[in-house]
């Protein structure tokens, strides 16, 4: 969820089906099948109002705005929509959620656990670990009286300026559906609805409202839509958030292609479309297979309020499409036990919580260099140079409708894009929570001397840096929603900071803060760089852990680092220079472009960097370890049904418990190079210890979309593993036989 149109909210078993699965039964209620809630919502529907049932269908903000009052019963957060007291029928009381339950500038009084960013939990490969990370912030948003999540937002990463990088999981659609899936089945393990988000592309801030995407049926199909599909199929989410961009003309939210022919004809989809905050623009949205219309004091009119009440009360069509809209809603609300347990505000167990968010944050480090082996330092480090990054405050968060803080609220602010901007500076200022790297160190190495520079001044650092041990630099990039970066360089002359600094002590450390990839002109003059992301409420602490050897990194990048955006399918953002950036993404009246995204059509990320015979900065995977892992044979078999099995075994063939990702890559069709990520397994091993690994591929990787369904080229496969999407091993080719379905 965000804001729209001048308005300031203040304050990997892919075949596996969950649809008919029951739900965990406890002292509340009876667990609810997907038939038997498709039956409850029928038989509640049939006894509603047209009143009633138009209810369902209208948001409201839940924060004070445009001199609106919110309806009574509403609670501060991201919605409201009214129940049906005399049929049980609970009130929704929505927050966003993507990474905890969000800040609000504090308007609640209390905060919530910061999970770590997006891409910091999709760098983790761990979808049990995820679906952890779910149930927790599920749990509180229910203690703190809520029960929509907006969160799983999934959407790849097509654009690497993009602002909300880091609120999504990675490039690649089969990671991004598993571990999105995971997410949302462990937040709907509470009586909650998650959202997944945002349907179907989100891949640029700039003008978001008033860009259409370009792209083939085929190209969408085979990369964005597919890690929704995947992802609907591991989490069965009660709730599609729409987008705000057009896709080859509809605005998403409006889009009877994405709305009706693939969610609901295509994929059998059973819950309800909430509209994005902003994003409607007309009552033919709900014909178009819109249920809700979210925030809508946002848009020009309350379309699905009394217009749409109207319409129904004079044409059968759209009575019956009312009616359709109303079950559609109920549906989650029963099959995950809304009316059986509603939301009550009650203690959080913060301390539990934050050991979750912790361990995220520890699997999420991506170590990305340590050629001499600095890392991890040992006894014989004795005084150690902590610089820049204010490091000594805490960790930076994240900007917009995500973001996060402890009841505590943010350590330090750093003002943002001010001036014509300034009206959303709580939203789009940067802010670090209260996990300090630099206090996290001195409680876990007591015995070690830590000094702190801030770093503003090169020469001071660099003096500091020559009589330590070891120097670590800390730098950040921070990402908001609603504003692009204009590249991919470390803002504010922290390049430069870096390069003095391992110029005076060989032995540097870098430690990045950052929401997506950004270019290293000093890659090769440091010791090491550990990539943190934004590493949430715990993130000092798995910072210090990682960086002393307490923990073992095990994190592997789920998106490719270019070396220059010349690498980039479109060097130059579409927009910048000519759209005039703004929280809100709407442009002048009238305002539209287009952006052509068949230039790399399904081949995002390490695809594109495949094909063009390009090579990145860190390649899509990567990720180094304190131990070192063998590969046993890859055996790969398939038959005339398309269903491709792996096994291999991975020994840890060092001195240290540890995790390694395996990955195993498609690498061609019939003698033509295709590469795409075919399955992948994190396992934790001791020295020593081996483990036998199988993968079953889901055929959809490897088929293209033809003709309105899936079509398996019968021939020769190849496939490999790899330690990254570059880094590959010897190939296996096995026989298929053609497919369509």
């Amino acid at each position: 969820m965000i804001l729209s149109r001048g308005a300031l909210l203040s304050g990997a078993a892919i075949l596996m089906s969950v649809a008919t699965a029951p739900l965990l039964a406890d002292d509340k209620g009876a667990p609810r099948t997907a038939q038997e809630a498709s039956a409850k919502a029928a038989e509640v529907e049939g006894q509603m109002t047209p009143e009633e049932k138009t209810n369902l269908t209208l948001g409201y903000m839940a924060m004070p705005m445009l001199g609106s009052t919110p309806p009574e019963g509403a609670r501060p957060g991201a919605g409201y929509v009214k129940g049906v007291p005399r049929l049980n029928v609970p009130p929704l009381w929505e927050t966003d959620a993507s990474l905890g339950v969000t800040w609000l500038d504090g308007a609640r009084g209390t905060g919530g656990t910061q999970l770590p960013s997006g891409t910091a939990q999709g760098a983790t490969w761990n979808p049990q670990l995820l679906e952890e990370g779910g149930r927790m912030i599920g749990s509180e948003a229910h203690a703190k009286g809520f029960n929509v999540l907006l969160a799983g937002g999934i959407n790849l990463m097509r654009e690497a300026r993009n602002g909300r990088t880091f609120e999504y999981l990675g490039e690649d659609p089969l990671h991004s559906g598993i571990m999105g899936g995971a997410v949302v089945r462990g937040i709907q393990s509470n009586p909650v609805i998650s959202t997944l988000k945002h349907f179907t592309i989100n891949p640029q801030e700039t003008g978001r409202q008033i860009m259409n995407a370009k792209i083939s049926e085929a190209a969408l199909r085979e990369s964005d839509l597919l890690a929704f599909e995947i992802a609907i199929e591991q989490g069965d989410p009660g709730a599609i958030m729409c987008a705000y961009d057009a896709i080859n003309g509809p605005l998403s939210c409006g889009s009877e292609f994405l709305l009706t022919k693939v969610l609901r004809d295509d994929w059998g989809y059973k819950g309800f479309v909430m509209s994005d905050w902003g994003a409607v623009d007309g009552l033919d949205f709900a014909m178009a297979g819109l249920d809700q219309q979210s925030g809508s004091e946002l848009d020009p009119e309350p379309y699905l309020g009394k217009p749409l009440l109207e319409a129904a009360r004079r044409d059968p069509k759209w009575a019956a499409r009312l009616s359709e809209m109303a079950r559609h809603v109920l549906w989650p609300i029963y099959r995950f036990g809304l009316d059986t347990d509603p939301p009550t505000v009650s203690k959080v167990d913060t301390e539990a919580d934050a050991r979750v968010a912790r361990k995220v944050a520890e699997e999420g480090i991506v170590l990305l260099t340590n050629p001499d082996g600095v890392l991890p330092f040992g006894s014989d480090v004795k005084s150690v140079a902590v610089i820049g990054g204010h490091a000594d405050a805490g960790t930076l968060v994240g900007g917009g409708s995500s973001r996060v803080m402890p009841d505590e609220g943010p350590s330090i602010t750093v003002p943002h894009l001010r001036g014509d901007h300034a009206a959303f500076a709580a939203f789009i200022d940067a802010q670090y929570n209260r996990s300090s790297p630099l206090t996290a160190m001195r409680e876990g190495q007591p015995e070690v001397s830590f000094t702190f520079r801030d770093g503003r001044y090169t020469s001071e650092a660099a003096a500091l840096a020559a009589r330590s041990d070891v120097a670590v630099v800390f730098v950040t990039q921070f990402q908001t929603e609603g504003y692009d970066v204009p590249d991919l360089s470390l803002p504010g002359n922290q390049d430069a900071l870096i390069e003095a600094v391992a110029a005076a002590n060989p032995h540097t450390i870098v430690v990045l803060e950052t929401g997506g990839p950004v270019l290293m002109p000093w890659k090769d003059k440091v010791a090491g760089i550990v990539e943190a992301w934004y590493p949430g409420a715990r993130g000092g602490e798995a910072i210090s852990d990682i960086l002393f050897g307490k923990v073992n990194p095990s994190g592997r990048l789920p998106i490719t680092f270019p070396q220059s955006v010349a690498q980039l399918p479109r060097p130059k953002l579409d927009g910048q220079g000519t759209i005039e950036p703004s929280f809100l993404g709407t442009g002048k009246p009238g305002e539209t472009f287009d952006v052509n995204y068949d230039i790399e059509g399904s081949d995002v990320g390490y695809r594109w960097f495949a094909r063009k015979g390009e090579k990145p900065l860190f390649a899509f995977g990567h990720g180094l370890t304190y131990t070192s892992f063998d590969y046993g044979p890859l055996r790969v078999q398939g038959g005339t049904d398309g269903i491709v099995k792996a096994s291999f075994t991975i020994t840890n063939t060092g001195e240290r418990a540890g995790a390694e990702v395996a990955q195993l890559y498609l690498t061609s069709v019939n003698g033509k190079p295709r590469q795409r990520l075919a399955g992948f397994a994190k396992r934790d091993l001791e020295p020593g210890q081996k483990v036998k690994v199988n993968l079953t591929v889901d055929p959809r990787l490897l088929a293209n979309w033809e003709d309105g369904g899936w079509s398996l080229a019968g021939g020769e496969y190849g496939f490999a593993l790899g330690k990254d999407a570059e880094s590959l091993g010897q190939v296996v080719t096995i026989q298929l036989g053609a497919r369509r379905w």
